[in-house]
């Protein structure tokens, strides 16, 4: 079991449920793209670091673009 991959992403979920108050529609999408990216980067690396932490890049961009 891999747990430091599972870690980076429940500390990275509840930073973002947490400070989603303020935050307008391209930030929330940013930080939703990071965690979902963050997730998928995760499983198909087999809970690489590098892996968990370049999908979470990848995401927030994309997130950030949404909508734009």
């Amino acid at each position: 079991m891999k747990t430091p991959g599972r870690v980076l992403i429940a500390i990275l979920a509840a930073t973002t449920f947490a400070g989603c108050a303020n935050m307008n529609a391209q930030q929330k999408n940013t930080a939703v793209g990071a965690a979902i990216g963050g997730v998928a980067g995760s499983v198909l690396t087999g809970g690489s670091a590098v892996g968990t932490v370049g999908g979470a890049a990848v995401g927030g961009v994309i997130g950030n673009q949404i909508k734009k």
